[in-house]
C-alpha cells in the first residue's frame, strides 16, 4: 500500500512535506541532450477549445485539456492534462486568473488547491485577499497527479522497499550492486508503465508550453504565477519562452536554474548541505537552551542523536500499529535519521522532534515512527508514489554523467561535507543515469524572463532543501527581479511570515515590489514549544 501523510503532519506543511521531495534532479546522461535556445523551443501550437468546466467541490471547477504530446509535432498525439479553478471570492474586484505551481516536481496541483482551506499557516497557501482577487488556477503537470501520473513501482515493490533495512552508514543506504539493480528495476518500470516519448516529453519546458495552452484556454491575454520550490523553475521558463504574457510573477524558495539543467551531482550535494545546516540549527538551538529547557542529549545533542540512530540500527523498536494512526513495524536508525531530517527543515516542526527524540531514547519508538510514516516524501530515494512522478519529470530536464564513476565520487564528498544527511543523497541519481527515455530537446539556455515584468523572488535564509544563494543567482539571471529574505529555518515563506505575506500579496495584486534586499524578521525557533505562523 501507498503511505499517506497524517492531517496532523499536513498542517505543519503541505510544503514541509511537498517541498522537501523537491530537488534532487537528474536526467538522461548517455545521448547528450541539444542545447536548445528558448526562441529555437517556442514551437506554435494550434489554439486550444475552451475549458468545458464542472462543479467538483466548494468553490471549485474541474475541466480537462489536451495538448500536443511533443509541441514540434503540434498536430501529433494529444495528452489530457488535470485543470481545477479555485473562483475568486469578490468577482466584482476580480482582476484575473493566478496560476501556481507547488513544487516537486510530482505535488498535484489540483490537490494542492482541493486542501486549500485545510492548508492556511502552511508555505503556499494564499491570502484572503489574493484568493478574493484571483480566479486561482491549478494545472497537474504532465506525468503528475491526474495528468497521467508516472508509476515504475508495483505495491509489493514499494512495500519491499519500505520493509528494508537501511543502514545510514552506508552511502544511499545500500551496497552500490544493489543501488544499481534497484535503478534498472525503477526505470524498467517506468517504461512499462508509460511509453518512452511520454516519459521524454516530462520537460519544464513542455509544462510552460501546457501553461501558456491553459491561458489561451481561459481567454486570458496574460496570467499572475506563483511558483514554490520547483514551481521557481516552471515560472522563470514560462516568463523567457512567453514574456508578454505574464503579468507578475512571484518566486518562492527559488531554485538555481542554471544548475537544475546542468549536472545534478554538484546540485545534489548542496540539497544535502543545505538539510544538514537546518540539523546543525536544531542541534544548536537545543544545546543554548540548555538542559532545563531541551533535555535531549544533557548538553550534546548531536552526540545523543548519533548514538541513537546507531542503537536503532543495531536494535529497531518495535512499534505497535495504531488504527488509523500507524500500520507498526520497526523503527531503525535510518528511519529515525529521515524523519529527523525532515522535521529539522521546518522550526515549527522542532516542538514535535524534540518529543519524539525523547521518546525514542526511552524505549518508544511509536511517536518518530509514526512522523517517519508521515514525513518520507524525500528529495532522496524513498518508496512513495511522488518519488516516482518527481524522478521522471528530473530525469526528462537533468543532464546526468552516465559513468559510475562520477557517482562515486560525489556520494564520497556528500558524506565527508554532510555527514548525517549525505548518506541519504548518495547515489540518489542512479536512476536518472539509466534512465530510458532520452529527453534530445531539452531548452537548456539561461532563463533570464528577458521582457516581462520585474520578478519578486523570495528566500528563506537556512532553508532545508533550497539555499539562500540560490535565490541570489536567480535574482542575478533574471533579467529585472528583486530579493526579499526571510530570516529563520523552513522551505518556503508566504503564508508563515506576516511580512512576507504582506510583500507577496502586494507584487500579485498591485505588482509593487519591496527595496531589493529587504529582510524579514521571523520569531526565534524554539525546540521545545509549538511557534504560531504570523496572522495575516
Amino acid at each position: 500500500m501507498i503511505r499517506s501523510r497524517s492531517r496532523r503532519t499536513a498542517r505543519y506543511g503541505t510544503a514541509l512535506a511537498a517541498a522537501l521531495v523537491v530537488l534532487t534532479g537528474c536526467s538522461s546522461g548517455a545521448s547528450g541532450p541539444r542545447s536548445t535556445s528558448a526562441a529555437e523551443a517556442s514551437v506554435p501550437a494550434p489554439s486550444p477549445d475552451p475549458l468545458t468546466w464542472s462543479t467538483c467541490g466548494k468553490n471549485l471547477e474541474c475541466a480537462t485539456i489536451k495538448v500536443p504530446q511533443e509541441y514540434t509535432e503540434p498536430d501529433g498525439r494529444q495528452i489530457p492534462l488535470a485543470v481545477m479553478r479555485h473562483r475568486a471570492t469578490d468577482p466584482g474586484r476580480r482582476i484575473g486568473s493566478l496560476v501556481f505551481n507547488p513544487g516537486g516536481p510530482g505535488v498535484s496541483a489540483t490537490g494542492t488547491l482541493r486542501d486549500l482551506p485545510r492548508t492556511a499557516g502552511t508555505p503556499g497557501a494564499f491570502s484572503p485577499a489574493v484568493l478574493a482577487r484571483f480566479d486561482i488556477v491549478a494545472m497537474d503537470p504532465r506525468g503528475v497527479g491526474r495528468s497521467q501520473a508516472v508509476r515504475c513501482l508495483t505495491d509489493e515493490q514499494r512495500a519491499e522497499a519500505a520493509g528494508t533495512d537501511f543502514d545510514p552508514a552506508v552511502p544511499g543506504g545500500k551496497p552500490l550492486p544493489r543501488l544499481l539493480t534497484d535503478a534498472a528495476a525503477f526505470t524498467n518500470g517506468c517504461v512499462k508503465h508509460r511509453s518512452k516519448e511520454f516519459l521524454a516529453s516530462l520537460s519544464t519546458d513542455n509544462v510552460a508550453r501546457d501553461l501558456d495552452q491553459v491561458r489561451s484556454a481561459l481567454g486570458e491575454d496574460t496570467i499572475t504565477y506563483y511558483g514554490l520550490s520547483y514551481g521557481t523553475v516552471v515560472g522563470p521558463m514560462y516568463a523567457t519562452l512567453f514574456p508578454d504574457r505574464v503579468r507578475q510573477m512571484v518566486l518562492d524558495a527559488p531554485v538555481d536554474t542554471n544548475q537544475w539543467f546542468g549536472n545534478p551531482l554538484p546540485f545534489q550535494h548542496e540539497v544535502a548541505v543545505a538539510s544538514e545546516r537546518t540539523l546543525d540549527a536544531w542541534f544548536e538551538t537545543c544545546r543554548a537552551e540548555g538542559t532545563a529547557v531541551c533535555p535531549f542529549g544533557a548538553g550534546d545533542p548531536q552526540g545523543a542523536f548519533d548514538t541513537l540512530t546507531d542503537t536503532l540500527e543495531a536494535k529497531p523498536l518495535k512499534v505497535a500499529p495504531v488504527k488509523g494512526v500507524t500500520p507498526g513495524g520497526e523503527l531503525d536508525g535510518a528511519m529515525a535519521l529521515e524523519a529527523t531530517r525532515a522535521l529539522a527543515g521546518d522550526q515549527n516542526t522542532w516542538p514535535l522532534l524534540t518529543s519524539a527524540l525523547l521518546a525514542a531514547q526511552d524505549g518508544n519508538g511509536a511517536p518518530l515512527y509514526t512522523l517517519w510514516n508521515s514525513v518520507t516524501v524525500s528529495p532522496f530515494p524513498v518508496p512513495t508514489a511522488m518519488f516516482e512522478t518527481h524522478t521522471a519529470v528530473r530525469c526528462a530536464d537533468w543532464q546526468t554523467p552516465a559513468g559510475i564513476a562520477a557517482h562515486k565520487a560525489a556520494a564520497a564528498k556528500a558524506v565527508t561535507e554532510a555527514k548525517r544527511i549525505g548518506t541519504r543523497a548518495a547515489y540518489s541519481a542512479l536512476n536518472c543515469a539509466r534512465w530510458p527515455a532520452p529527453n534530445k530537446d531539452r531548452v537548456t539556455k539561461p532563463l533570464t524572463a528577458a521582457g516581462s515584468p520585474t520578478a519578486l523572488v523570495v528566500a528563506g535564509r537556512l532553508d532545508p532543501v533550497t539555499p539562500h544563494h540560490w535565490a541570489e543567482t536567480m535574482t542575478r539571471t533574471l533579467d529585472s527581479a528583486v530579493l526579499l529574505t526571510r530570516e529563520g529555518v523552513g522551505h518556503g515563506s508566504y503564508g508563515i511570515n506576516t511580512c512576507v505575506d504582506r510583500a507577496v500579496d502586494a507584487a500579485l495584486i498591485h505588482g509593487a515590489h519591496p527595496a531589493d534586499g529587504t529582510v524579514c524578521e521571523t520569531d526565534t525557533p524554539a525546540t521545545t514549544r509549538p511557534l504560531v505562523p504570523g496572522n495575516r
